[in-house]
C-alpha cells in the first residue's frame, strides 16, 4: 500500500474511531431522543461501524484491487439494515419505524437518481454531437501564448462547470491542454491544476455544479438563489492560486494547429433543450413546488423526441441516435456508490449515530470550525459522503452555515488531486504529466486560497 492510501486509511479509521468515541461518551451531552439509540453502545451497533468503515477502505483502494467503489458499500449497507433488523425486536423497534426508514432513504436516493441520470444523459448526447469537441478544436486553434490559454481554460472550466457536469468540462479542457501541451509538460501539469481549482470552485455556487450542491439544494437546507451568494467566495478561491500559478507557466507559443471539429446536427439544439430542463427544474421547484428531478424528467421526454426525429432523418456519417444506448453509458458505478453511500449513512442516522456526532462536533466546535474541518477532510476522503452525512446529522445552522459546509466540501477537494472526481480523472488521462505529487506542490498555494474564500464569505455573508 503506498504513502497515498496509507493518508486515506488512516483519515476513515480516524474517523471511525472517533465515532466509536462519541456513542460511548456523547451520552453525556444529553443526544437528541432517538428510537434506536440504545444500540449505538451494543456491540452489533459498533459492528455496524466496523463494517462501514471497510466497506469504505475497499472504495479508497478501488486503484489497487480494481473492485469498482459501488460494490463494497452496497454490500456494507446490506449487512448493516440487516443487523438493524436483526436487533430490531431486542430494542422495541417495530417493522412499520423499519419500512419507514427504509423508505425515507429511499425517497432520497430515488430524487438524486432520476436528477444525475437525465444529467448524465444530456452529457453523453452532448457528447455524440461533438458539442465538447468542437469546442475543444475551437480553443486549440487561436493560436494564443502558453499563459493566455492558461487564463481562458481555467475561467472558461470556471463558468462552464456550474452549468454542465463538472467531471466532464474539467475532461474537455483538460483534452485541451494536452492537445496544446504536447512538448510542454510543464504547462500540462500545472494546467491541469488549474481546471481542478476552477472546476470545484465553480460548481460550488451552483446547485447545478456539483452533487454536493445538488443534495444541499433538494434537501431544502439552501434555496436556489441562495447558492449564487458564494459566486464571490468561489471566485476567490479560485483566483488566487490561479493569479500565482501563472507566474510559473512556461513562456512561448505553441504551434498553431490546424484541427477542427464540427458540431454534429442537433448539437445546437441538445444544448437548448439541456438549458430548458434547468430551467424547467428551478421554476417547477420554485414557483410550483414540485420536486426538482421532475423537471429533469420532462426535460429528458423532450431529448428523447430530438433524438427519434434525428435517427429517423439520419444521412450517412451521422451518429446514431439511440436514447436507451445513452442511458446505458451513464456512470452507473457512480449512480450505484450514491446508493451504498445512502442507505449505510441512514442505517447510522437511524440507529442515532449522526445525532450524536452532531451534538459533540457542532455543540463542542462549533459550526464554523466543524465545518472548516470537514471540508478539510473532503480533500481525502470523497466530498460526497461527507456532505450526506452533515444532512444526515441534522445540525442547527443558519443558511450561511449551510452555504460555508456547501463551499468547504467543495473547493476543499482541490487541496489534493484526489480529492475530487476531476483531480482522478485528469490524473488518469494525462499519462503521467499530472500526478499526485505535482498537484501537491501547489497544495499550500491552493490552501491560501481556500482560507481566502472562506474568510470572504464570512465577511460578506456572516
Amino acid at each position: 500500500m503506498n504513502y497515498l492510501s496509507w493518508l486515506r486509511l488512516s483519515v476513515v479509521t480516524a474517523l471511525s474511531i472517533m465515532l466509536v468515541t462519541i456513542s460511548f461518551s456523547a451520552f453525556a451531552i444529553e443526544p437528541r431522543a432517538h428510537v434506536f439509540a440504545e444500540l449505538a453502545t451494543d456491540p452489533k451497533g459498533i459492528f455496524c461501524l466496523v463494517v462501514f468503515l471497510l466497506s469504505y477502505v475497499l472504495v479508497i483502494s478501488e486503484e489497487k484491487t480494481q473492485l469498482r467503489k459501488s460494490k463494497p458499500v452496497m454490500l456494507g449497507a446490506g449487512i448493516i439494515w440487516l443487523v438493524i433488523a436483526y436487533a430490531a425486536p431486542q430494542y422495541g423497534v417495530n417493522k412499520e419505524q423499519l419500512h419507514k426508514a427504509i423508505n425515507h432513504g429511499l425517497d432520497e436516493y430515488s430524487s438524486l437518481l432520476l436528477f444525475l441520470l437525465c444529467a448524465m444523459t444530456y452529457i453523453s448526447v452532448l457528447n455524440k454531437t461533438n458539442v465538447f469537441a468542437s469546442m475543444r478544436s475551437w480553443l486549440v486553434s487561436l493560436g494564443l501564448s502558453y499563459r493566455q490559454l492558461f487564463w481562458v481554460t481555467g475561467l472558461i472550466t470556471f463558468f462552464l462547470s456550474p452549468i454542465a457536469d463538472n467531471l466532464t468540462t474539467a475532461l474537455v479542457m483538460g483534452s485541451v491542454a494536452l492537445a496544446i501541451g504536447v512538448k510542454k509538460p510543464t504547462f500540462v501539469s500545472i494546467t491541469m491544476v488549474n481546471i481542478v481549482c476552477a472546476t470545484n470552485a465553480g460548481g460550488a455556487f451552483s446547485p447545478f455544479g456539483d452533487i454536493t450542491t445538488l443534495m444541499v439544494w433538494q434537501s431544502g437546507q439552501v434555496e436556489f438563489s441562495q447558492f449564487f451568494s458564494l459566486f464571490i467566495p468561489a471566485l476567490v478561491t479560485y483566483l488566487i492560486p490561479c493569479l500565482i500559478m501563472s507566474f510559473f507557466v512556461p513562456n512561448g507559443v505553441p504551434m498553431p494547429m490546424k484541427e477542427h471539429t464540427a458540431m454534429a446536427r442537433g448539437g445546437k439544439r441538445t444544448i437548448f433543450l439541456g438549458l430548458l430542463s434547468i430551467t424547467m427544474a428551478i421554476t417547477f421547484e420554485q414557483f410550483l413546488g414540485l420536486p426538482p428531478f421532475m423537471g429533469m424528467m420532462m426535460g429528458m421526454s423532450l431529448l428523447m423526441f430530438l433524438t427519434y426525429h434525428l435517427r429517423r432523418t439520419r444521412v450517412d456519417g451521422e451518429p446514431k441516435y439511440d436514447i436507451f444506448e445513452d442511458v446505458r453509458s451513464a456512470e452507473w458505478d457512480t449512480l450505484l456508490f450514491f446508493f451504498g453511500v445512502m442507505f449505510s449513512v441512514g442505517a447510522l442516522t437511524f440507529i442515532g449515530y449522526m445525532s450524536l456526532a452532531s451534538d459533540y462536533m457542532y455543540g463542542t466546535w462549533g459550526a464554523t470550525q466543524t465545518n472548516l474541518v470537514l471540508g478539510a477532510i473532503s480533500a481525502v476522503i470523497d466530498n460526497i459522503p461527507v456532505m450526506f452525512s452533515v444532512l444526515s446529522m441534522q445540525p442547527q445552522m443558519d443558511v450561511n452555515q449551510w452555504l460555508l459546509i456547501t463551499l468547504t466540501c467543495g473547493v476543499g477537494g482541490s487541496l489534493l488531486s484526489v480529492g475530487s472526481a476531476a483531480g482522478v480523472a485528469l490524473m488518469g488521462s494525462a499519462k503521467g504529466q499530472y500526478t499526485f505529487m505535482s498537484h501537491l506542490r501547489w497544495t499550500p498555494v491552493i490552501a491560501l486560497g481556500y482560507g481566502a474564500g472562506i474568510y470572504t464569505h464570512l465577511f460578506l455573508n456572516g
